[in-house]
């Protein structure tokens, strides 16, 4: 392990008094001797900042004056970073002491890897571990109908997901990005879109990734615990402003990214999910119809990020493909090399 490269953690927050303090406490307890820490805060209004205030001896703390959204605070905090990996962590992340350390081993792994996930466990929200322990996120995967989902949500912890495995994705409520990766994927100067807002930013970074050749790799020996407060099913529980983000984002992330190939593949279960979104925002969730009259308005921008994309693109049909299933996709990492260069052999093939 190279304990001489510099990590910065960091974390974005928006009235996350409840969290913020003990997310803070188990960053600055990492094992890991070489950690900078900076976190940008969204004009919180519950007294975050007077958390944050306490910390300002340990942490860089830069205090916007409006919520300019989780991607472009993100970004703010990473631009103003100096590790040659940095950890984006929400602030209702909870790690265990020895959770750096297995990222950045399972990162020296594969020059390729420019992102490593580890596996976080649901917490309650109040900040306490359940009895019972249930899988938050092993990495995230994408399904034909183009949902992203966390690998192993809400599942019992019974021991597995416990092989190092090349995976989609991570979740930025806790992945790790390599700098040259962060630098060689940004579109316009930005690593997280800033049009997203929040929500799907992370799976836009990943599918661009992907699409440029870097890998995603899960270790089972980092581990620490999250708050879910958006999950398949309560969307019904979530502020109308959330919802709309997600209905906008669904559909910036497949104009980015999706290729021809990967839409013929799957053109009807795309087409199934999609009536079933503008279904329920026609009849139910009116709040998200203003997503549709953003994609109109701001169409040619997201268009001219595709095209940038594209001329970038270094990986086959083939292999974008082979992601794309309504079972979790992975491929043994590293101790299984052969299988693995088998898999990742087809990212190298010219693009059709």
């Amino acid at each position: 392990m190279a304990h001489n490269e510099l990590v910065s953690v960091t974390v974005v927050t928006y009235n996350s008094g409840r969290f913020i303090r003990r997310c803070l406490e188990s960053v600055l307890g990492q094992k890991y001797p070489n950690v900078e820490i900076i976190v940008v805060d969204n004009a919180s209004s519950d007294g975050t900042t007077d958390i944050l205030e306490l910390f300002e001896d340990r942490c860089q703390i830069v205090y916007n004056q409006e919520n300019i959204g989780f991607a472009a605070a993100q970004n703010q905090a990473i631009s103003l970073s100096n590790g040659e990996w940095v950890l984006t962590l929400n602030p209702d992340v909870l790690l265990m002491p020895d959770f750096v350390g297995p990222l950045m081993t399972a990162a020296n792994a594969d020059r390729k890897v420019g992102t490593v996930c580890g596996k976080l466990l649901a917490l309650k929200s109040n900040f306490e571990i359940p009895d019972k322990a249930r899988v938050d996120s092993t990495g995230i995967y994408f399904t034909p109908m183009l949902r992203h989902l966390d690998r192993g949500s809400q599942e019992i912890d019974n021991g597995h997901y416990l092989k190092h495995e090349y995976v989609f994705g991570a979740t930025a409520a806790a992945a790790f990005y390599r700098r040259k990766m962060i630098e060689d994927v940004a579109i316009d100067g930005e690593f997280f879109d800033s049009d997203f807002f929040v929500y799907r930013e992370d799976a836009d970074v990943a599918w661009r990734s992907q699409l440029f050749g870097w890998r995603c790799i899960y270790t089972p020996l980092a581990r620490g615990y999250h708050v879910r407060s958006v999950l398949p099913g309560n969307r019904r529980a979530l502020p109308p402003e959330i919802n709309m983000h997600s209905v906008k984002n669904r559909f910036l992330m497949r104009i980015k990214n999706i290729t021809p190939d990967v839409y013929r593949r799957n053109w009807f279960s795309i087409t199934v999910r999609d009536v079933m979104v503008f279904g329920c925002c026609l009849l139910r969730e009116h709040s998200s119809l203003k997503a549709f009259s953003y994609l109109a308005r701001n169409f040619r921008r997201a268009l001219s990020k595709r095209q940038e994309i594209m001329k970038r693109r270094k990986v086959s049909d083939e292999y974008m493909a082979a992601w794309f299933s309504y079972k979790p996709v992975s491929m043994p990492a590293p101790k299984a090399p052969k299988m693995a260069a088998r898999f990742f052999s087809r990212s190298r093939a010219a693009s059709r």
